[in-house]
């Protein structure tokens, strides 16, 4: 079985010439910022040439069409913001991530 890495988010892409890094974050179980949520933290970096990442936003916008379709996420604003369908909104809560607000 592959090796999986989870990330809760892109935390920074940065363009270097003909070379894109993309910086994976994910949620800390044990560090808070100053209103007491978990800190976004670096995980791991994908660094790959800039014709690939391309490629790659071209196929991740045909998934986010996809998952539009599907109902899974919407569409707000003039923006083209994205969150998750209301049935999958968790309940509010002191918990809850700040990601998924």
């Amino acid at each position: 079985m592959a090796d999986e890495l989870y990330a809760d988010g892109i935390g920074e892409i940065t363009v270097t010439g003909t070379i894109v890094r993309i910086d994976l974050m994910s949620l800390s179980p044990s560090e808070r910022d100053a209103d007491n949520n978990p800190r976004p933290v670096f995980r791991q970096r994908i660094i790959m040439p800039v014709d690939a990442f391309a490629n790659a936003v071209d196929l991740m916008q045909k998934a986010m069409t996809g998952l539009v379709e599907a109902g899974a996420i919407r569409r707000i604003g003039d923006i083209g913001q994205i969150t998750a369908s209301d049935a999958a909104q968790p309940s509010s809560s002191a918990n809850a991530s700040p990601n998924f607000n």
